[in-house]
């Protein structure tokens, strides 16, 4: 299985202060652990181009994308949100984070590779198209998955996120769309507080109470996401592939374990190889304990590694 690693220094120098959860830590370890893994060195590692204007703007605002430049700061911080802000590094790390999804779209779709994994921070999956929130600037599964729709006439793409927290803003990106469909499991009630009335048929959300366990999140997924999945046939999967419904995740409150990511990806890859010829796009979202973030992101990859 010829899987990609998408990546780029810039995504380890944007950073959001002291103690901010979303720090540089998560992806250093992420790359360290996939380099000592042992299946490291059969990953096809690819650097992640800046997203252009034109491919962010399928999704996002005129309003948004400059206001993102705009705020960019030469020192210090600028806040885009509470939670969100930037500093000097942070525009070229979202962008590259954006456009590493695109660039692993190009190599999947364009066939030099099967599967990719986008290794990049800031996340994306809480950005509106007019609004950062959430610790995200771009929505970079959005813009991958809009950049397969627009520019590969791909005919149905299929975006799965298991994050514990839900994705508002890739909702918000493709509600109604029929060439796309969200599947989401999340803790409900919890941050962002929405999702859980989402009516459109291209939605699949399954809120999850607090203290959900590997047994509960594998029948929803079972039971929701799979038959839906079989109705529509997915010609490529992309993933929002967030590790903090890991139970030892100091933000959250679900229950999952190491094993329950290497089923979920098994899961994945079952769909995409029944469907879409075997091609997944899978770009990190959230993960904050460090070393569970670490053992979940490695067990992902050796899966879509086959």
């Amino acid at each position: 299985m010829s899987v990609a690693l998408v990546t780029h220094p810039d995504c380890i120098l944007h950073e959001m202060g002291a103690h901010h959860p979303e720090s540089p830590e998560r992806l250093k370890a992420v790359l360290d652990a996939l380099d000592s893994s042992g299946f490291g060195g059969q990953l096809d590692v690819h650097e992640a181009p800046e997203a252009s204007l034109e491919e962010l703007a399928r999704v996002h605002g005129e309003s948004h994308i400059d206001a993102v430049h705009g705020k960019a700061p030469e020192e210090d911080y600028a806040f885009l949100d509470p939670d969100t802000s930037m500093n000097p590094k942070s525009l070229s790390a979202s962008l590259r984070a954006a456009g590493a999804v695109v660039r692993a779209v190009d190599l999947v779709v364009g066939g030099s590779a099967t599967r990719a994994f986008c290794a990049v921070r800031p996340p994306g999956h809480h950005a509106t198209p007019d609004r950062a929130m959430g610790f995200c600037i771009f929505n970079n599964v959005a813009v991958g998955a809009a950049h397969a729709l627009e520019r590969h006439g791909v005919e149905r793409v299929a975006i799965l996120d298991f994050d514990v927290h839900h994705g508002n803003g890739t909702e918000d990106m493709i509600s109604g769309d029929p060439r796309a469909m969200l599947c989401s499991t999340f803790q409900h009630p919890y941050y962002p507080y929405c999702g859980a009335d989402s009516r459109a048929e291209n939605l699949v959300n399954v809120p999850l109470p607090a203290m959900t366990g590997s047994a509960g999140f594998r029948a929803a997924v079972e039971r929701f996401w799979k038959p839906a999945l079989e109705r529509f046939e997915p010609q490529l999967v992309m993933v929002s592939a967030g590790f903090d419904a890991h139970r030892e995740d100091p933000l959250a409150h679900i229950q999952l374990g190491d094993d329950d990511y290497e089923w979920i990806t098994d899961f994945i890859a079952e769909v995409a190889d029944r469907f879409a010829q075997g091609r997944i796009v899978s770009t990190l979202e959230g993960g904050y304990n460090t070393r569970a973030l670490a053992r979940s992101v490695v067990r992902h990859v050796r899966v879509l590694a086959g």
